[in-house]
């Protein structure tokens, strides 16, 4: 999640503005992007055989939100864009900025001038601005960004909840270094077009995606309404990579779903967590309860995560009295979650996971299973236990930057290991494509049921 609490659109958990919520802990590495990217062959409602869940969050107009795959605000603090040789520094890394790299700066300048021969086309904005993210790069951390003022514009209007794009959650694979589709929306141009949760994008517009940002990523999947874009996408399976063509819409991304099911089983399923979903999840779990609903179904397959104060939100729905998580950074400050348990929920619970649920997801998973609330159904969870920050500078643009680690309630920091289901159920695809059969889904019915 970022210091946005948001976990992930982009798989990036940072916070909103204005927001006192921690960063990000979502994807795109990740954890990572929205523009949709729930989990492989994540059904986005029981019993309907297309579609999938995932943005941090972030629908493909994405949301760098968060993704909304997905953000976690620290407090917004407003950084000055200049004169940055006389900031006081109170890290302990040394200065990038000196005489030294000015001078070399200038010589590259100097060379480029003298030598190079398309210099009719060096766009002088273009240059800077890859100057500033990739000194952001060269720190190896795929979750820490730099935004231009166009793309982290394109961020703050994502968090809305409505996007420009084909109706899929992105993330960066982990093994291949390839976007991948972890969710797609229902209702979407990517459900028509036949997309699915683990689709690899291998080329988008016959450009490689290896090596990519996640942003970079949702930036050429998402454009103008109705235009088009062209997507090679290698999935399991299949003997050839799949051609196909997506036409862009606007995209309104509802984050919960829910339904009774047979046997008065509630099922409510939370796609990320975003500005909105607080209100949608109480309204679910009223409707659910009314219903006389004896256990309940959380599903939170392909949820990137997204706001860190949205998940601690539900959170305090659920749980008992006691901490839900906390973060604890590089000067050893910690900052502390808790329920008051006077909302616990008071009916037997089963927990949907995947590999797809990351960040803010995995915060209240983990908390379910500390505290022994439910049973975790499915397989192991993406493992993404640290936090963002979104910090805004004063010339328009942005930094995402890793701030912190979290915790379960039990001490746990789950990065790179994920969270183990109690009851391992992996997902059928063939059963699921072809013949509308959700088994992870069946298989937590059954679990309430014993």
């Amino acid at each position: 999640m970022d210091s946005r609490n948001n976990n992930n659109r982009y798989y990036n958990d940072y916070p909103y503005p204005g927001d006192n919520r921690q960063t990000y802990y979502n994807s795109n590495g990740v954890p990572g992007g929205y523009n949709g990217a729930p989990t492989p062959q994540q059904p986005s409602q029981p019993g309907n055989g297309k579609g999938g869940s995932f943005l941090l969050g972030m629908v493909l107009g994405v949301a760098l939100t968060t993704l909304v795959c997905g953000f976690v605000f620290v407090g917004m603090k407003v950084y000055e864009a200049v004169d940055s040789k006389n900031v006081a520094k109170k890290g302990t890394a040394e200065s990038v900025v000196s005489e030294d790299t000015e001078k070399k700066l200038e010589a590259i300048e100097d060379v480029i001038d003298e030598y190079y021969y398309q210099d009719a086309d060096i766009d002088v904005d273009a240059m800077t601005e890859g100057m500033y993210a990739g000194m952001v790069n060269a720190l190896g951390d795929p979750y820490s960004v730099y935004y231009t003022e166009e793309e982290w514009n394109d961020m703050m209007q994502d968090t809305a909840g409505i996007y420009y794009g084909i109706g899929a959650y992105l993330m960066i694979d982990p093994n291949t270094g390839l976007g991948k589709i972890s969710g797609v929306i229902e209702n979407t141009p990517a459900e028509e077009a036949g997309l699915r949760a683990d689709d690899l994008l291998y080329l988008v517009d016959g450009e490689s995606t290896m090596g990519m940002e996640l942003s970079e990523i949702v930036t050429r999947v998402k454009g103008e309404e109705g235009t088009k874009v062209h997507l090679t996408i290698y999935r399991e399976g299949e003997t050839d990579y799949l051609e196909i063509d997506v036409e862009r819409r606007q995209i309104e991304a509802p984050t919960v779903k829910y339904e009774m099911l047979e046997n008065d089983i509630g099922y409510i399923q939370i796609t990320e967590f975003d500005e909105v979903t607080t209100d949608q999840f109480t309204e679910a779990m009223a409707v659910i309860k009314g219903s006389g609903a004896k256990g309940l179904v959380l599903d939170l397959r392909g949820n990137p995560g997204g706001s860190l104060n949205v998940v601690v939100d539900i959170a305090r729905q659920i749980l008992p009295k006691g901490l839900i998580v906390y973060t604890e950074d590089k000067y050893g400050e910690r900052d502390e979650y808790t329920c008051d348990g006077r909302n616990e929920l008071d009916m037997p619970l089963a927990v949907l996971v995947n590999g797809n649920s990351a960040s803010a997801s995995e915060i209240l998973a983990g908390a379910i299973k500390d505290y022994h609330k439910g049973t975790l159904v499915g397989t192991t969870t993406f493992g993404k236990g640290i936090v963002q920050r979104v910090l805004p500078l004063t010339d328009g643009t942005a930094l995402k930057l890793t701030i912190s680690a979290y915790y379960t309630p039990n001490g746990n920091n789950i990065h790179g290991v994920g969270i183990e289901p109690d009851v391992v159920c992996e997902f059928d695809s063939d059963a699921y494509y072809d013949r509308d059969v959700d088994n992870q889904l069946e298989k937590a019915v059954a679990v309430l049921s014993e």
